[in-house]
């Protein structure tokens, strides 16, 4: 069995008392400081991320945006250069494969990035259905370390360290940039629910582009912040997590994530079939919000109940919210019982705990 592969801040991340945990055959630091502290300062300073273990894929070639089109749900010809779009790979039954961020850097040029655990399936099929092209494949994470900074000073910490004007950085738009003399690529882009940036550096950049940030964000509330919080505040902001919201036995209606499947895009794409089936159909189950005012969280694969006791769902998520102060999940529930406001249980180890449906997400950043 291969050893964890570890990042180009692994021993940055020792430096600063990291605890760390495998993640997708990667050595990742889980949390600093502590869980809630960390995910407080992205709420209301900033945090600082090593994402590197993300997958990155290009796809070049005088029919890149045509091939791109093929392979995923998106309308990948109408992404202007410069901008980013969120979309999913699926399979020819309309099962989720993977969500990603597709950045469009050139005319001919686009940046596929996959999660951790997914990187490998979505290169290999990225690499068969692009293979009728007149573009090519090129699996390029090991020449990418990725850093995040997140949160509402975001801006003020990134600024001092780059001439790109960000406040002419649109939301999910990518850039070629520099950053304390580094050349990167500088995406408006995360998965907070706050305002961020996302760095795509050179391994060998990765540690002065870190502690320039550091430096600039010590003013400014900056913490360092592991994958525990992460999760938390993708949840708050209602963000699916593969694995868990997401999978190859459910389509993007499901997750009610529809609107990123592009059927009136020219030409076939994997899974089109199946999926304008799924469009004229709801969903016998659909994802929901939790809340409840109780202690003890609702977590993954509990089950949901209706008043009477009867289950009518499994939990997908679920923590307690640093943010709102309570316990809150995510669930796929039987559509009948799914309008929020309606009042139902969740199984946490032998207790049935009140819950109640809300709207997702729980938590929305002022602009």
């Amino acid at each position: 069995m291969s050893s964890p592969r570890q990042t180009p801040l692994h021993h940055v991340h020792e430096a600063l008392g990291a605890t760390f945990t495998e993640f997708a055959g990667w050595r990742m630091p889980l949390r600093y400081s502590g869980d809630t502290a960390e995910h407080n300062a992205v709420r209301n300073g900033a945090g600082l991320f090593d994402l590197t273990h993300m997958g990155e894929i290009r796809i070049s070639g005088p029919q890149a945006a045509e091939a791109m089109d093929y392979a995923l749900v998106a309308n990948a010809s109408a992404i202007k250069p410069g901008r980013a779009r969120y979309t999913m790979m699926c399979n020819a039954a309309g099962g989720v494969l993977d969500d990603l961020i597709v950045y469009r850097l050139g005319e001919q040029e686009f940046l596929v990035v996959a999660n951790a655990a997914n990187a490998a399936v979505v290169s290999a099929e990225l690499a068969e259905r692009v293979s009728g092209f007149d573009a090519e494949h090129h699996d390029v994470s090991a020449d990418y370390a990725l850093i995040a900074v997140q949160g509402p000073n975001a801006v003020a910490i990134l600024a001092p360290l780059t001439d790109t004007d960000l406040a002419e950085v649109k939301y999910y738009a990518g850039y070629r940039s520099q950053v304390a003399g580094k050349d990167v690529l500088l995406a408006r882009t995360g998965y907070t629910g706050e305002d961020g940036f996302e760095l795509f550096t050179a391994p060998g950049d990765a540690e002065a582009v870190w502690q320039a940030l550091t430096e600039s964000g010590a003013p400014h509330g900056l913490r360092p912040a592991g994958l525990s919080c992460r999760d938390t505040l993708r949840l708050e902001a209602g963000m699916p997590l593969y694995g868990n919201e997401l999978s190859a036995d459910l389509t993007p209606f499901h997750a009610n994530l529809g609107r990123v499947v592009k059927l009136d895009k020219p030409g076939d794409f994997v899974g089109k079939a199946a999926l304008a089936g799924a469009a004229e159909k709801p969903t016998e189950r659909t994802l929901v919000g939790l809340s409840t005012q109780q202690r003890r969280a609702p977590r993954h694969g509990y089950r949901v109940l209706d008043a009477e006791g009867a289950e009518i769902g499994v939990v997908t998520s679920g923590a307690p919210s640093p943010t709102l102060g309570h316990p809150i999940g995510m669930a796929y529930v039987d559509r009948d019982h799914s309008e929020p406001g309606t009042q139902l249980q969740v199984d946490i180890r032998g207790t049935n705990v009140a819950v109640r449906v809300v709207e997702l997400p729980f938590y929305r950043r002022n602009a």
